[in-house]
């Protein structure tokens, strides 16, 4: 099994290549203003933020809540470690499927509940001329715990082996790459079941905001069959949501939101630096 970081260098570099040859926009810049921001998203939240997380849960969390469980009489029966024993050509569609029919209800979450949809004007606050895969890294903190909770302890739980979590690591992270990409992709009568960089550039629409349309990230199936599916034949016309000017650009900034209302940004960066030392360091 190749490692993550190797895979997710290769796909970013063919969805580069591919946005440089067929952009949807052309002549938008590869190097684009908020990119270091964006990058320094990609290190924190692949990286650092999941030591931290791993670290919380396997040293404070998962313990005790395995202890309190095992005395219950029925933690047996509620399919603890089910799919440990399936092939993994059974493991891999399962995960694939399940995995993404969570996302699609915890991203509805995101936008319908309010202070998570504070959470995720993060990835909301795209400004013209900077729609390219780069963004499909920029993720607020928060967010990422909620994603972390809601899917992946429930699929640990029953056991999916760590082979068919990285196929669909894979996976989501190309399509992932390829939706927030500056190409223009509807993959024709495949948009019924994929989604496209031409239907997730819609949930982006600046005119929705909080109330957005197509909610899926691999599969747009759950769209249609939901009636939140939204692809007329042009684009929106213009990205982001209402208020997004006065929305901080700088990653420690937007990792603070919104106590960065009332802690300045460097305030943020201490704690954040002082958080990431205390997690190696625990770790």
């Amino acid at each position: 099994m190749v490692d993550y970081p190797v895979v997710l260098a290769i796909l970013s570099g063919v969805v580069f290549g591919c946005e440089r040859l067929w952009p949807r926009v052309s002549g938008q810049k590869a190097i684009r203003p908020h990119l270091v921001s964006d990058l320094a998203h990609l290190v924190f939240n692949g990286h650092f933020l999941g030591v931290i997380l791993y670290t919380w849960a396997s040293r404070w969390v998962a313990p005790g809540f395995d202890r309190g469980l095992r005395q219950l009489e029925w933690y047996e029966a509620v399919y603890r470690n089910a799919a440990a024993d399936w092939p993994l050509w059974v493991q891999i569609p399962v995960v694939l499927v399940v995995a993404d029919a969570m996302q699609w209800g915890i991203h509805r979450l995101l936008h319908a509940v309010p202070w998570l949809w504070e959470l995720h004007k993060v990835h909301h606050s795209v400004p013209e001329g900077e729609m390219d895969f780069w963004v499909s890294f920029r993720f607020h903190w928060g967010e990422v715990v909620v994603y972390r909770v809601l899917q992946f302890l429930p699929l640990a739980w029953f056991g999916f082996a760590v082979e068919a979590m990285w196929v669909q690591a894979v996976v989501g992270t190309l399509v992932g790459h390829l939706n927030h990409s500056n190409l223009d992709l509807g993959y024709g009568p495949w948009r019924y079941v994929l989604n496209s960089p031409r239907m997730h550039l819609w949930h982006h629409d600046r005119e929705r905001g909080a109330n957005a349309v197509n909610f899926g990230i691999v599969f747009s199936a759950w769209d249609w069959l939901f009636g939140t599916a939204y692809v007329p034949e042009h684009p929106p016309r213009r990205l982001g949501f209402q208020g997004d000017e006065e929305f901080p650009r700088t990653f420690f900034a937007q990792e603070a939101w919104p106590l960065g209302r009332v802690i300045p940004a460097r305030w943020a960066a201490g704690m954040a630096v002082v958080g990431i030392a205390a997690a190696w360091w625990l770790h």
